[in-house]
Formats: structure tokens, C-alpha cells, sequence
């Protein structure tokens, strides 16, 4: 079993979840090993390089994958997926579905996600950013599904971690909220309060939405803007 983590604080509720499984000391240690941004884990899940993890949506779309009804859904403002205002159009390399939905969604400018996204946010105001999935709620009346569980062996136990999962209501230690507090460099009731605007169920409209999203990136061919664009 080799399950990679998306380092960022919108999946820390499952990666707290996971530690407190029952899963051998061994396999969490080796999730400490197999972390990083979006795209890097959606190669490294292509590859067999690991057999499961929460990747980009728009990766989840290939058929070598098993899907679960498990991801990162915003359903309206989701604060850590932007767009810069008046600034120069890039695209960020540690994302596949931001940078597509920037597309459809016809914003330009910087794409920012993730942790460094919030903290931008935070720090420089609401108004020098176009929050993605407010303006994705705004044009279709939908939630957006930024990325999914999919799988590719072991299937059986990230289905049960998985069910599991979305059955608890997950709560964070002081201690691991100031550990990240200070990584980066957020305040603990920040922390607390962008987790708000995360979900992580697919119902059938998480799902209808999913299927919205890559049907029109279907139509711009999948293919990034920018050469900045990690490969999707």
C-alpha cells in the first residue's frame, strides 16, 4: 500500500484521520515519504510510482484509474484557488485543474493555489484576487471538485478508509493546528476558518458538477495556456 499526500491544508482533517487509523506505522511513515503538489502526485500515480491518492479531477478522468466518492470539493467560495487581477498571465506548475479551470472559465492572470494561495489572500485582500470557485458556483449553480480519490490496487482498503472517512467529523488538535500555524506561517483560526469552505463527499451533485468541468475542458482539448502549465 503506497498512498501519496497532497501537502496542502485543505486535505489536513483526512491526513489527521489517517494517522489515527489503523494502519501500520509503516505505511504512514511511508505517506510522510510519498508528499507533494497536485501534478507531481497525478505523475507519480500515472506511473505506478504509488496505487492511490486525491488527485487533480482533471487527472481522475483516465480510465487506468478506480474512482472514489472522496475529494476537494468548494461548494461556492473556496478562498485557496485564484486568479490574480491585472497581472500577467501564468499558470501554476503544482496544478492541473486550477489552471485548466482558469481557462474555462476565461480569467487571466496568475493562477495561485493552494496554501501560498490562502496566505496571499489573507495577507493582500479579497479584492486583488478572482476567487475560482466562487466564479464557477456563480456561472453554473455547482460545486467544484478541484480533485478525487482514485486508485489503482489495494482497492478494498481506501475503499473502507475512505467510507470511514466521510463518516467522522474530524477535529484538529492545538497542537498540529500551531505545528501548521507556523509551517506556514497562517494563524491557527485561519486555518480553522478556510476548512470551512472545504467538503470532501461526491454526491450526485458533486458529481454532476465533475462531469460539467471536464466536458467543457474536453472542448479546449485538455491542453494548457501557458507553457508555465504542469502537464495534465
Amino acid at each position: 500500500m503506497i498512498f501519496g499526500k497532497i501537502d496542502y491544508l485543505n486535505l489536513l482533517p483526512f491526513h489527521i484521520f489517517l494517522k489515527r487509523s489503523a494502519l501500520t506505522s509503516y505505511v504512514k511513515k511511508a505517506i510522510e515519504f510519498k508528499k507533494g503538489v497536485p501534478s507531481k502526485l497525478n505523475r507519480d500515480l500515472r506511473k505506478g510510482r504509488i496505487d492511490a491518492a486525491v488527485i487533480s479531477s482533471v487527472e481522475s478522468r483516465r480510465g487506468i484509474y478506480k474512482k472514489l466518492d472522496l475529494g476537494i470539493v468548494a461548494k461556492r467560495q473556496v478562498k485557496s484557488v485564484l486568479v490574480r487581477k491585472n497581472s500577467v498571465p501564468k499558470l501554476d506548475s503544482a496544478s492541473a485543474s486550477s489552471n485548466m479551470l482558469s481557462r474555462v472559465l476565461g480569467l487571466k492572470g496568475e493562477v495561485v493555489i493552494g496554501d501560498r494561495a490562502l496566505k496571499a489572500y489573507i495577507n493582500e485582500g479579497a479584492d486583488r484576487f478572482h476567487d475560482m470557485g466562487e466564479i464557477w458556483h456563480a456561472k453554473t449553480n455547482l460545486p467544484f471538485v478541484f480533485a478525487r480519490f482514485c486508485y489503482r490496487k489495494n482497492g478494498e482498503i481506501y475503499k473502507r478508509l475512505a467510507r470511514n472517512f466521510l463518516r467522522q467529523n474530524v477535529k484538529i488538535p492545538g497542537y498540529i493546528l500551531q505545528s501548521y500555524s507556523r509551517s506556514r506561517q497562517i494563524r491557527p483560526q485561519e486555518i480553522k476558518w478556510y476548512l470551512k469552505f472545504i467538503s470532501y463527499k461526491l454526491t450526485a451533485k458533486e458529481k454532476k458538477a465533475l462531469f460539467v468541468f471536464l466536458n467543457r475542458a474536453r472542448r479546449l482539448k485538455f491542453k494548457p495556456e501557458f507553457k508555465e502549465a504542469s502537464k495534465i
